[in-house]
């Protein structure tokens, strides 16, 4: 089975990642994918090399370009592993990647949904190099986002998390999500 995690910018992906790791799947980022392809290119980890590596790659090996590069690692996870945990996935391009590189998975989507102003105070907090310092900044992202087409890939979740409430309370729909996804599937 392979677990896809999307969602914003700060919204509690990486909880619901820890959460999988936890019980003993490992994952993938593509985050990271893209961060490996920007040293391997000779830039810097920069908000911008970063973002301009993530665009570049795309118009080099199409939408599904991360995806692409994420493949090999999650086929080599799922020799030795029953699930593998992807996390950020942005568009359906790469979504139906997994789908037609892996025919014989189960392929489970999982979103989270933070308002806006709660991701941003997160990142602020965080303070990753390529996290926004002002609003501008974070609205700017979402829209880049956005424009990937993770809203897509969101809408077409299987489950859908909802992460407003108290750390405690968002754990807690982490652990019940993770027992029915591992149930169920």
């Amino acid at each position: 089975m392979i677990i896809i995690v999307t969602g914003m910018p700060g919204s509690g992906k990486s909880k619901i990642v820890k959460e999988f790791e936890g019980r003993g799947f490992p994952s993938v980022s593509m985050g990271d994918v893209v961060r490996e392809e920007t040293l391997k290119r000779g830039l810097q980890l920069t908000k911008e090399d970063v973002a301009r590596v993530s665009i570049r790659l795309r118009q080099e090996m199409g939408q599904n370009a991360v995806a692409k590069l994420t493949v090999r690692k999650v086929r080599e996870l799922l020799e030795k592993n029953r699930a593998v945990v992807i996390d950020g996935v942005r568009s359906l391009d790469e979504v139906g990647t997994f789908r037609s590189s892996f025919p014989d998975e189960k392929i489970v989507i999982v979103a989270v949904h933070t308002p806006p102003k709660q991701r941003f105070k997160r990142l602020r907090r965080r303070g990753r190099h390529d996290d926004p310092k002002t609003w501008e900044d974070f609205e700017e992202r979402d829209w880049k986002e956005l424009k990937f087409g993770i809203g897509n890939v969101i809408a077409m979740a299987d489950y859908m998390l909802v992460n407003d409430g108290t750390h405690d309370e968002y754990e807690k729909k982490v652990r019940e999500l993770a027992n029915r996804i591992l149930t169920e599937h």
